[in-house]
């Protein structure tokens, strides 16, 4: 069982945290204790999907009440001197970083205009765009700033690239533009973990999946306020998880001394539950997700 403050003092960033994933993962950072950088490019002056709800400032204030401290700050993660900028704030601010969850992602966008399980020749262009520039690259440049700014010179760090669990067989139906960037999440991860190895650098690099959660678009679809409990009310759902299941996740890893061992490796939410002994927010402990 983890401590309820076990993160106490320690210092994260979590990208693209305005809703989603990533606010599940702020919020369990600052349930731990934790002072966390939320960031992302929905603030309450201006969301960039209004018919969603969920702002930087929102996540920040929640993860406070809970027991942390949320600092938010406005970041378009595709623009390099938006990211430069964060990571010179929180260097003027704190002095250390432990942790970078890098989660911020696009191609969501108008996923219900455009069928997001169309075959490629359908797909548009832009939706390959905005997961290349919003999800990999922005890894890569945050991981970069992470890097330069703090962790070459601390000689330690934990990075977390948020990804999916793709080696899924049979003929599942597949986005061909989301599942060659999610692999490729994956294999950068690898690819990262070599390098820190190869240069002996205390500093950790892992890939991380969840399974299916409920967003704030997926109660949207359904019909459902976000986090309404009677969701176990429409059967579709009932092997969903919320998003604070991945936030347990990332607490587990973030406290387990010895999170080296699982360097350059992608490791499933579900997996994670069952050997650090976590559930999800409602008792469950939902296994890896599989379609």
């Amino acid at each position: 069982m983890m401590n309820s403050k076990q993160l106490q003092g320690k210092v994260a960033l979590v990208t693209g945290s305005s809703r989603g994933a990533g606010r599940g993962i702020a919020l369990a950072l600052g349930e731990a204790g934790a002072t966390v950088y939320v960031t992302g490019r929905s603030t309450r002056a201006q969301s960039t999907q209004t018919d969603l709800t969920g702002t930087i400032e929102d996540t920040a204030d929640e993860l406070t009440a809970r027991g942390g401290v949320g600092i938010a700050v406005r970041c378009d993660h595709t623009i390099e001197s938006d990211v430069k900028k964060l990571y010179d704030q929180i260097k003027q601010e704190q002095g250390s970083l432990d942790l970078v969850v890098n989660n911020a992602w696009g191609g969501y966008e108008d996923i219900e205009k455009d069928d997001f399980l169309a075959p490629f020749w359908k797909q548009p262009l832009k939706r390959w765009d905005n997961m290349f520039d919003a999800g990999l690259r922005a890894q890569m440049v945050s991981s970069r700033y992470a890097m330069s700014t703090f962790f070459l010179e601390q000689n330690r760090g934990l990075i977390i690239n948020t990804g999916v669990y793709s080696d899924i067989g049979g003929d599942y139906p597949v986005n061909v533009f989301y599942d060659t960037v999610k692999r490729a999440v994956v294999n950068m991860t690898r690819a990262m973990s070599l390098n820190l190895k190869a240069n002996q650098l205390d500093v950790t690099a892992l890939a991380l999946a969840p399974g299916w959660m409920r967003t704030e678009a997926v109660y949207k679809h359904y019909g459902l306020e976000p986090g309404d409990p009677d969701f176990m009310k429409i059967e579709e759902l009932h092997p969903t998880e919320s998003v604070e299941y991945i936030g347990r996740a990332v607490v587990a890893l973030a406290s387990d001394p010895l999170v080296d061992l699982k360097a350059g490796q992608l490791h499933e939410v579900g997996s994670l539950a069952a050997e650090y002994g976590f559930t999800d927010i409602d008792g469950r402990r939902m296994p890896p997700f599989r379609v």
